[in-house]
């Protein structure tokens, strides 16, 4: 059966459809959920609930587009959502420079490391690094999306890339580099 057929079975509420689907999906949406959450017990909730949500609004996709792409979109909005709930972005502009790109060592830095690295940021700072950096949105689709301001999500990246320049320098021991956002 073809993703087509299954996302018009789940439409139908066939609960083996909506199996099916979340076995093709869940790797790739954990992933997704996984570098927004704050650890991977939060992250596996995080899924789960972005599921939950998917088969609630998986009667408004309507076949324009990548299926794979909306369920991506639904599941970081609902995480955003929580973070916002939570009043993460209730936060003051403050005027910090930009800061530049961070060159890292390439032998000295683990993905796993980086990974991790990116979990520890605060919330807010995580949220717009992986928002700006990972998945390329704009400063003003990133205000949009948290509800905040273009100048806060400029501030929140560069705090984010200083303080994971300061962690990753820390860790260095090689001198080829790669580049980081």
């Amino acid at each position: 059966m073809g993703l087509d057929q299954i996302i018009h079975n789940c439409q139908k509420n066939d609960t083996a459809a909506q199996e099916q689907l979340y076995k093709l999906l869940a790797p790739k949406l954990f992933g997704v959920s996984l570098k927004y959450s704050r650890n991977y017990a939060e992250a596996e909730d995080n899924l789960q609930d972005g599921f939950i949500l998917i088969f609630e609004k998986i009667n408004k996709f309507e076949f324009k587009g990548s299926f794979e792409g909306w369920a991506k979109r639904v599941v970081i909005n609902n995480i955003l959502q929580r973070y916002r709930t939570e009043g993460v972005f209730e936060i003051i502009h403050e005027n910090i420079p930009d800061t530049p790109d961070v060159e890292v060592e390439e032998d000295s830095v683990s993905m796993d490391f980086l990974v991790s690295i990116i979990q520890q940021l605060p919330d807010r700072y995580r949220l717009v690094f992986n928002l700006y950096v990972i998945d390329d949105y704009s400063h003003k689709e990133i205000a949009e999306m948290l509800k905040i301001t273009i100048g806060t999500s400029k501030s929140n990246l560069a705090r984010a890339r200083m303080i994971l320049k300061d962690k990753i320098e820390s860790q260095q021991t090689n001198k080829k580099k790669i580049h980081i956002g």
